[in-house]
């Protein structure tokens, strides 16, 4: 009876004490390391379906599960093939199913990454258009308020001709209708002032006033400020100074006046 050798798997007689081939004692048992009798008896060795499995995932890697997969399954197939010396092939397929399945793990982290910079990158922008256009609806609401005191006040005036102008807002609202935030002098984020009232003539009535309107609390967006005075003509400084818009600001338009701009 033939039997074959557990180190090459080449073909022995029963009572055979080394084979002829490797030179191998037969009767050394069990300490010898044996070989896989698929592989003794001379059957060609199979792919490994894990390091297919792995390739073709790889392949779909721009899919997030397929490129974890292709990792996962790749790694699993080369263990396995490790253990299987002869029996199994596919090392380079499950190599190629890692490497792709990396590339897709990749790209996807990176397109994420783009995508969470992009909606930052939205959102920055919503939230400086939204400051641009609190800005230009504040600025045409105190153009509007510098306006309406300077009407008030010459509304005051007539009604009061031994009196003249008055340096007090609260007072221009029993002589014209200012809303309660504007006869607080304070409205969206502005404050209005009137000083250096002046007479021509002592104790004689006030002919001269001086109206400013300037941000309350400079923010992320420079508001301007404006003054007026007896002229009713509007003047205003970019650079947010009521001081500076009294000694240098700028005559705003009429157009800019009966329609505001940012």
């Amino acid at each position: 009876m033939s039997t074959f050798c557990l180190g090459c798997g080449n073909s022995v007689t029963e009572g055979e004490r080394y084979c002829a081939v490797c030179g191998r004692d037969l009767q050394a048992g069990a300490d010898v390391p044996r070989i896989d009798p698929q592989v003794a008896f001379g059957l060609p060795p199979e792919t490994s379906g894990k390091a297919i499995f792995s390739l073709i995932c790889g392949i779909l890697f721009f899919f997030l599960p397929f490129s974890i997969i292709a990792v996962i399954f790749g790694y699993l197939a080369l263990s396995e093939i490790r253990r299987n010396p002869g029996r199994l092939t596919g090392k380079w397929l499950a190599i190629t199913g890692i490497v792709l399945g990396y590339v897709g793990v990749a790209c996807i982290v990176g397109f994420i990454g783009l995508m969470i910079y992009e909606v930052r990158k939205e959102a920055k922008q919503m939230s400086q258009a939204g400051q641009n256009v609190y800005a230009a609806a504040s600025e045409n609401s105190v153009v509007s308020s510098v306006r309406t005191l300077n009407t008030a006040e010459i509304a005051y005036s007539s009604a009061h001709h031994d009196l003249g102008y008055t340096c007090s807002i609260p007072e221009l609202k029993k002589a014209w209708g200012l809303s309660a935030d504007l006869a607080r002098g304070k409205k969206n984020g502005y404050v209005f002032e009137l000083q250096d009232c002046a007479a021509a003539k002592p104790f004689g009535p006030i002919v001269k006033y001086r109206l400013m309107a300037y941000p309350e609390a400079n923010g992320k967006a420079r508001l301007p400020a404006y003054c007026s005075d007896e002229s009713d003509v509007i003047r205003v400084s970019r650079n947010g100074s009521a001081q500076d818009c009294l000694r240098a600001g700028v005559d705003l338009s009429e157009s800019d006046v009966t329609h505001p701009k940012d």
